[in-house]
């Protein structure tokens, strides 16, 4: 990343963070007002982190280049991914939970969350991750590399709770990529908790009202 990720604070000396991973083509700034919709004053002071994706060329978009975590080669998304960029992400993402355990916050009290890419690569990081996080969050996405997950996941992390959010009409993830996602990390051992949306490929306040009070059980 060649910007330095924006943090929002909600009081001093926090207690927990919360990792957010923008979708495609957008960056950091994207879910700043989405996070100051949140209420998780019983938590403590937490500190949310929004990440800038590398600006790079976009396969599926004609090479455009735009900010993008790795490549996307085309509409299938399952059988043409861009695996070298993932896992250049996913060491990304395991060097901001460093720089937040190293002021103070415990990979425990770590909450990764992402939307559309975004999902995806919290998805592929937080299962991989060797220490117990606190949660994962995956918003409009969908599981890379999902044959690879069994092989690869981190036994510390098998019971990680994972929120997965999704909208009925989404033209960019289809629903039925969702939820393979969700039955595949149930078959996993997963915790995860399911909730569907009359939306697109967006967020809603209703997803935002229920993620609260998912956000408030695992960092309680």
């Amino acid at each position: 990343m060649s910007r330095e990720a924006i943090e929002i604070e909600t009081a001093p000396n926090p207690r927990a963070a919360v990792i957010v991973l923008h979708g495609l083509g957008a960056d950091g700034s994207d879910f700043v007002p989405i996070a100051k919709e949140l209420s998780l004053g019983p938590v403590g002071p937490v500190r949310f982190v929004f990440p800038h994706a590398p600006v790079r060329p976009v396969t599926i978009n004609g090479g455009y280049v735009m900010p993008a975590w790795y490549d996307i080669l085309g509409t299938d998304l399952a059988r043409r991914e861009d695996e070298g960029g993932l896992r250049e992400s996913h060491t990304t993402v395991q060097g901001l939970i460093a720089r937040e355990q190293a002021r103070g916050i415990p990979a425990s009290r770590i909450v990764l969350a992402g939307f559309s890419q975004g999902c995806a690569v919290t998805l592929m990081a937080g299962l991989r991750h060797g220490e117990r996080l606190a949660g994962l969050v995956g918003l409009s996405g969908y599981l890379p590399l999902a044959d690879k997950t069994a092989a690869e996941r981190s036994s510390i992390n098998a019971d990680v709770p994972v929120f997965l959010a999704h909208g009925r009409y989404d033209g960019v993830v289809p629903i039925d990529r969702a939820v393979a996602t969700r039955d595949a990390l149930q078959s996993l051992g997963y915790p995860v908790e399911w909730h569907e949306y009359d939306m697109e490929h967006s967020v809603c306040m209703e997803e935002i009202a229920d993620l609260n009070q998912w956000l408030l059980r695992v960092l309680a």
